[in-house]
């Protein structure tokens, strides 16, 4: 506060409580139990579900079977885009788990392991990795976003790949599989022109990704 110039314009009342916990006197942060507590109520206005379900009934007006897999989705981006890309292949080939045409939303947050040099996030990452799978389905769309419209250290809200992914990449004498071991999904998705911008949403309920089977 002093670092901000605000200590001089705080209530005693307020500056007194953190000295106190500066000197050890008072906990840090209140436990179960204390009087605090008493008068704070918490409210949830907006979660990853209440997006996948506004997201399910965008989709469901637009004509499309829609099933939200899950809101609580982890693990390596990579493995989840590959995960996502052969669940797509499945209802394609079988009407399972849904039939066409059909859209299935995934929310949650994915991480990624950085061992490469290069920029991107998770969200970019999935989509990259399930393009690999995807290649040469026509049918098959998939768009991976963070809801804050920031995804990893990039200016890009995440990506979408579909079935040309690869064909576009083949032209331009890029690898896929390249850019997803330098973890250069970025990169990648900027020469293709399938990044997604939105720019700063103000909000944050961690990510979609949604798959259309048509």
């Amino acid at each position: 506060m002093e670092r901000y110039r605000l200590w001089s314009k705080t209530p005693d009342s307020i500056r007194e409580i953190l000295l106190k916990g500066v000197d050890g006197l008072i906990p840090e942060t209140p436990k179960p139990g204390d009087r605090v507590f008493e008068k704070t109520h918490n409210i949830i206005i907006g979660n990853n579900r209440i997006a996948c379900l506004a997201a399910a009934q965008e989709l469901k007006n637009n004509g499309l079977n829609t099933l939200i897999l899950t809101s609580l989705i982890e693990g390596e981006a990579r493995n989840v885009g590959l995960m996502l890309a052969s669940i797509a292949r499945e209802a394609s080939n079988s009407g399972n788990p849904i039939p066409k045409p059909a859209a299935i939303i995934v929310g949650g947050e994915t991480t990624v392991t950085v061992t490469g040099s290069g920029i991107g996030g998770r969200n970019q990452e999935a989509a990259l990795s399930a393009s690999l799978r995807i290649r040469g389905m026509e049918n098959i769309v998939i768009a991976a976003v963070s809801t804050d419209g920031v995804d990893g250290p990039t200016d890009a809200a995440g990506a979408i790949a579909d079935g040309e992914t690869g064909a576009k990449a083949e032209k331009l004498s890029l690898n896929p599989l390249d850019y997803l071991r330098n973890n250069d999904s970025y990169t990648f998705f900027s020469k293709i022109g399938d990044l997604i911008f939105t720019g700063s949403t103000g909000t944050n309920v961690n990510d979609i990704i949604v798959t259309i089977i048509s």
